[in-house]
């Protein structure tokens, strides 16, 4: 028989990554998994178990390859011929952050429970974030084993 954890049940912790010398797509993975709880034992798709996560050093993050000057991010404005584009070289000018923020919203599902797991993602650059009273588990990206992200 299947047990179902109830939302008063859920134990959320916080975790801190260092962005510095990552791969966006990469970090993204690990982060989205963490987001959604799929590191946990009681992972079920239809819930929120998810922890949250505070990346920090975000303006040294990198891409591999020249996907910086030449990928494309599309939008529509929803008026003909609106389609707008935009690089993450521009987007990182205009917004930093705002391109791990896109590639991890991608990677979590559609819907309200996507917006909500999303808000458990805390961006900053430099150093220093707000964070600090929750004692946050630092994980080192480096010393990670690929099959293995993190175990409770």
């Amino acid at each position: 028989m299947t047990k179902f954890v109830k939302n008063s049940e859920i134990q959320s912790n916080w975790y801190e990554i260092d962005a510095k010398n990552a791969v966006v797509g990469r970090l993204a993975a690990i982060i989205s998994k963490i987001i959604r709880g799929k590191n946990k034992t009681t992972y079920t798709p239809h819930m929120d178990h998810g922890d949250f996560v505070v990346v920090k050093n975000i303006e040294q993050l990198k891409f591999t390859g020249k996907k910086f000057q030449n990928k494309k991010y599309y939008k529509h404005t929803g008026y003909p011929g609106g389609i707008k584009e935009l690089t993450p070289e521009k987007l990182d000018q205009k917004k930093p952050g705002e391109v791990l923020k896109l590639a991890v919203k991608r990677m979590l599902p559609g819907g309200v429970l996507g917006r909500k797991q999303l808000t458990k993602l805390k961006i900053y650059t430099g150093t220093n974030h707000p964070h600090a009273a929750q004692n946050p588990k630092i994980i080192e990206l480096d010393k990670l084993n690929n099959k293995n992200i993190i175990r409770n």
